[in-house]
């Protein structure tokens, strides 16, 4: 799948174990596919005292629409090898 370009991926599922690598003085653009799991973690950061958290309304579907730099698609399925 796409992603915007020098980004990280962080799973909501497994936000506590995330966490520590933050800096809670630091500046958080969060998205998802839709809007609602980022909604979702960026309150959940905001209340463990993440101070700026900013949860791009529309999600990727929303970021689609600009000129953010994206990587290229790939089918995840091809990308796993196991």
């Amino acid at each position: 799948s796409e992603h915007l370009e020098f980004t990280l991926s962080r799973p909501l599922d497994f936000i506590d174990d995330w966490m520590g690598e933050i800096d809670p003085k630091s500046t958080y653009y969060i998205h998802c596919a839709g809007g609602y799991r980022s909604m979702i973690a960026a309150s959940i950061l905001k209340s463990r005292g993440v101070e700026n958290v900013i949860d791009i309304a529309g999600g990727y579907g929303a970021i689609k629409n600009t000129d953010l730099k994206r990587t290229d698609f790939a089918c995840p399925s091809k990308a796993m090898k196991i």
